[in-house]
């Protein structure tokens, strides 16, 4: 029986934007729906990106890489990481998606490439 996983998705972010807001957002919104459809195949799926934006604007960020964006944003996800069962890595160049993949296999965490590779739920 395959219980369900609390599964970190980490994709680009910023990487490949240029920190264009529309291409950023194009990015969040692909992190997004890798969410839904792990949710929907019964894991609980969780990213970086929604936890630490709102965190970061109440810090005080204004802009994507400010130092209030910076206080947030790669820690959440590296705490996260720590406590998630794997890692779904989206396509794209990304640093801190690839540090979070490395973080989560130095733990021994499962890494998946595709939600197709990620283990079905069975009750």
């Amino acid at each position: 029986m395959t219980q369900p996983l609390m599964i970190l998705v980490a994709g680009p972010y910023r990487g490949g934007t240029g920190d264009d807001p529309e291409r950023i957002a194009a990015n969040h919104r692909a992190i997004q729906l890798a969410c839904l459809e792990l949710f929907r195949a019964g894991h609980l799926a969780v990213n970086g990106e929604d936890l630490a934006l709102p965190l970061a604007e109440l810090a005080g960020s204004t802009r994507v890489g400010d130092a209030a964006f910076d206080e947030v944003f790669h820690p959440m996800g590296r705490r996260l990481v720590a406590r998630c069962d794997a890692v779904l890595r989206l396509p794209g160049a990304s640093a801190g998606s690839d540090e979070m993949v490395a973080l989560a296999r130095a733990r021994g965490a499962a890494v998946y490439t595709s939600v197709a590779e990620v283990p079905a739920v069975t009750a």
